[in-house]
């Protein structure tokens, strides 16, 4: 009787799962529209240097605490500097692309809704890119910062922004490195159910440390992608889980009796023996 609640569990998975092809060419899509808007919001230079001041003495006025004094930090050891600036080249686009297949997999529900939340913050960060174009903190000589990833490396922009054809360098604020890392967060928090599942908020922590000691993000940046993240996330709902029912509570069901849920056992990327608990799209579809 009890192993009739398996295919059921697998046949709700295979309905909410979105078509594999149709997703890869939509997230293709979408990456390939933001890169064009980046390369569309290149130059302005004159005017990225005055927000840059703009945005540095607003962080005083605000008494925000200084980006020198994480990078102070790391400059203390090379290898340290090396590590940080090899984290901020690598991890920030591998994570995220891992947290969204991890979720087409094992919760297809809170794929969608992961899916639409960073394809809102995206497009609301270019919308800032293209109309409040930023030199970051490493470009601002008031700031005395360095630029770890030129002095000591690796690095992802060319040396001057003028010829960086790959990446537009005045597109620091919002800082979608932490906007992303945070949404990879919560999405992980709301969609598994381990005690541990709190310590992925390290993800994000890490990540302002690193944009913020490297000196390619200002504090602000951070704070306005949060900002856009939380609206998203107001207007896009993450789904409810539920648990399908098991054999014996659908005979009660055909006897006239409530079917109880049951609870989840705790599941998460990495954890072991865990269970997939089927999910409603609710506003996930």
């Amino acid at each position: 009787m009890e192993s009739r609640s398996e295919p059921a569990r697998e046949g709700e998975a295979a309905i909410q799962r979105p078509p594999l092809v149709r997703e890869l060419l939509l997230v293709a899509g979408l990456f390939l529209v933001y890169k064009l808007g980046r390369q569309l919001a290149t130059g302005h230079t004159g005017e990225a240097f005055d927000n840059a001041h703009r945005v540095w003495d607003l962080e005083r006025f605000l008494r925000l605490p200084g980006e020198g004094d994480v990078q102070s930090a790391l400059l203390h050891s090379d290898t340290l500097v090396h590590v940080v600036n090899t984290y901020y080249a690598t991890v920030h686009f591998p994570a995220t692309a891992a947290f969204l297949i991890w979720l087409y997999l094992r919760r297809p529900g809170h794929y969608v809704w992961a899916r639409r939340v960073l394809a809102a913050v995206t497009a609301a960060a270019l919308v800032v890119h293209l109309t409040f174009p930023l030199a970051p903190p490493r470009m601002l000589a008031v700031t005395g910062l360095v630029d770890t990833g030129q002095v000591y490396g690796p690095t992802v922009y060319g040396a001057s922004p003028e010829t960086d054809s790959l990446s537009n360098q005045f597109a620091a604020m919002p800082s979608l490195h932490f906007g992303w890392a945070l949404m990879v967060a919560i999405g992980l928090i709301a969609a598994t159910r381990s005690r541990w599942r709190w310590l992925w908020l390290l993800h994000p922590l890490v990540t302002l440390l690193v944009v913020v000691g490297t000196a390619n993000h200002y504090w602000l940046d951070a704070i306005v992608a949060a900002a856009l993240l939380g609206i998203a996330l107001a207007v896009i709902r993450v789904p409810r889980r539920t648990v399908a029912p098991t054999a014996r509570a659908l005979d009660r069901v055909g006897a006239g009796s409530s079917v109880p849920e049951e609870p989840e056992a705790p599941d998460g990327p990495g954890a072991s023996g865990a269970q997939d608990a089927p999910e409603l799209v609710g506003a996930g579809r």
